[in-house]
């Protein structure tokens, strides 16, 4: 396979760049893949309490309800709210946390801040006629938008806070779910939603010792301004004096430690896997132009991105950002000339090139920032840009300029190698610090009910762990058969997009479509058939091939199942390959077809 002789001059050799992303891959690749991560849970359960708000006693609650929705992120927002629109009122939520927000209620370390432009990323903009302040918002203004969404679609009405399910059962007499919590509650709805969210559960690093270090230790998504001071805007000036550790270079990472960096005594960052970190270019949103935009500005703005990120022609790059930037390159790789056809595998090399270029860029852009050499090339991602997720951030690079902070490069040990009473032990180096800050992200591999915290039983008591030891099992992503009126919203076989409010907000509408033909049809229940179910798997699997190409030959990380992507473990293989957009089409034309093709309706019982 060749290029055309005009793309001949690159400036560097892409066999050369391709050994190098193999060898940076190798010596990480670890054997004990997602058993790498201790669950949080027991001993390290405190990892998960909730330091922002104190607990209400309550009385246990014994109720049936319509729809039962548990999660209340975007996905549970979006739900709650097309669902208010469609007609469905009768809808609960239960939400471990104090109030609305997900991932916006428990990250609120310093510095936190969506990494997707807000037009795109903060759902029911024109709905609510709320214009982001800036072009990436911070938490604090995502948290409020959360709020908005609930008090505009009345959700805090039947919103039930500082609860976990403990199990949900069915109940074949009964056609409803059972669902029971950790405050003594015994729920019975008609219908779930499942939004648990991908990034959920936090997971802390299964490395000798853990339990044994006798200093101050968190998660990131439960961040201890009691411990650092401040808040999220900075001035953790309660670390002027204490050794702090970092263990972990991800999105969160790149955001809080130019704070912790700029307080703390010492700082240590131990780095197995450096992020591709882009400039952020945040700026404030311009009046004037949102001023000019025209109803249904959003859902074309946020279709245009989906459609950018894997690739697809689009006439205009609304965004112009960080994402988009790989795919205006490879834009202008393409010819012109109608006449020079383009074959599949050329189009294939030439986004690997523009990849390249990009990533290229990424690295200079590190020596142009890291003044200390070694530092620099430690922090040179060696792999492709959409390995792992992309980090956009302008003081991150430069907070390793500082003489109090100090990179640890753990990739030939394969992350740190013991944690010891007094700090870390690595590469024959050991670490007094005071305190560990863990930056070590969210369950992404595990069992599905592990990151959720409870089990599921569907019909004939079977557990969804064992219907889906082999793999995902539905149709369409959204239900599975044995678990009748269980839908579940995120990212399951269905359209990926990395702006996922995009696609929980499309998801939220199918399934409200979903629940009121259900209802319509005076059916009990509804389950995808055994058939319908099989088909959409393979379906899947056969369009993942490429996916699973791609992911294989990345650095170890949750996109990839820790390297060891298959047919049916790693989140890029498990999505509907032709992306966000196309699966929307998909289920539009589904819907058109009025059938509920591929489900099975149990229907209601004549009276007597």
């Amino acid at each position: 396979m060749s290029l055309p002789t005009e793309y001949s001059n690159l400036g560097f050799d892409p066999d050369a760049l391709r050994n190098k992303y193999r060898e940076e891959r190798d010596k990480r690749l670890r054997d004990d893949a997602n058993d790498q991560y201790v669950e949080v849970s027991g001993d390290f359960g405190y990892f998960v309490d909730d330091p922002y708000v104190e607990r209400e006693e309550r009385e246990p609650m014994d109720k049936e309800m319509h729809v039962l929705i548990i999660g209340g992120g975007f996905g549970g927002l979006m739900s709650g709210a097309r669902f208010h629109e469609a007609g469905i009122k009768d809808v609960h939520f239960i939400e471990a946390g104090g109030d609305f927000g997900g991932t916006w209620y428990w990250n609120r370390y310093p510095g936190a801040q969506c990494d997707i432009e807000s037009y795109c990323y903060l759902p029911l903009l024109e709905e609510l006629d709320y214009m982001p302040k800036e072009k990436y918002s911070f938490a604090p203004e995502i948290y409020e938008h959360s709020q908005r969404i609930a008090e505009a679609y009345n959700l805090y009405e039947n919103a039930i806070f500082q609860t976990k399910v403990t199990e949900m059962r069915w109940q074949e007499e009964d056609a409803r779910w059972l669902v029971t919590t950790d405050r003594g509650d015994s729920l019975r709805p008609k219908y779930v939603v499942m939004s648990t969210g991908p990034l959920n559960r936090p997971k802390l690093p299964a490395i000798s010792g853990i339990d044994e270090y006798k200093g101050h230790t968190f998660h990131t998504s439960r961040w201890d301004y009691e411990y650092t001071g401040g808040d999220h805007s900075g001035g953790l000036t309660n670390l002027a004096d204490k050794r702090v550790a970092v263990i972990g270079t991800g999105a969160t990472t790149i955001q809080a430690v130019p704070f912790v960096g700029k307080h703390a005594k010492e700082l240590f960052v131990f780095q197995r896997t450096p992020s591709s970190v882009d400039e952020r270019g945040n700026k404030p949103t311009d009046k004037e132009w949102a001023k000019t935009l025209k109803p249904g500005w959003q859902r074309e703005r946020r279709e245009n991105f989906n459609d950018m990120v894997i690739g697809r022609p689009v006439k205009e790059d609304m965004v112009k950002d960080g994402w988009t930037e790989i795919f205006r390159k490879l834009a202008s790789m393409v010819p012109r000339d109608p006449a020079k056809k383009v074959t599949p595998e050329q189009a294939a090399e030439m986004a690997e090139l523009a990849d390249f270029q990009k990533m290229n860029g990424i690295r200079d852009r590190v020596d142009s920032l890291v003044s200390e050499e070694d530092t620099a090339e430690a922090l040179k991602p060696w792999y492709r840009q959409f390995c792992k997720r992309p980090t956009f951030n302008d003081d991150y690079l430069p907070t390793f300029n500082l003489p109090n902070v100090t990179l640890v490069d753990t990739s030939e040990t394969k992350g740190v190698e013991r944690i010891t009473a007094e700090g870390i032990e690595t590469g024959g180096k050991s670490y007094k610090v005071d305190c560990i800050i863990f930056a070590t992200g969210f369950e992404v591999g595990t069992a599905y009910t592990r990151r959720s915290g409870f089990e599921i039983y569907g019909q004939g008591g079977q557990s969804l762990t064992e219907y889906w030891a082999d793999g995902l099992r539905t149709l369409h992503g959204f239900s599975s058969h044995g678990f009748p009126n269980c839908f579940q919203v995120g990212f399951s076989q269905n359209g990926f997009s990395v702006n996922l409010t995009s696609v929980l907000d499309d998801q939220a509408q199918h399934v409200a479509y979903l629940i009121n033909e259900i209802d319509e049809r005076g059916a009990r229940y509804a389950q995808p058939s055994e058939e319908a179910e099989a088909e959409w798997v393979a379906t899947i699997r056969r369009m993942a091939v490429a996916n699973t190409a791609f992911f294989e030959a990345c650095t170890p990380g949750y996109y990839n199942n820790e390297g060891y992507v298959s047919a049916n473990r790693g989140l890029g293989a498990e999505s509907y390959a032709p992306g966000a957009n196309a699966f929307n089409k998909l289920l539009a034309e589904w819907r058109d077809d009025g059938e509920l093709p591929g489900l099975e309706l149990e229907k209601a019982p004549r009276p007597k």
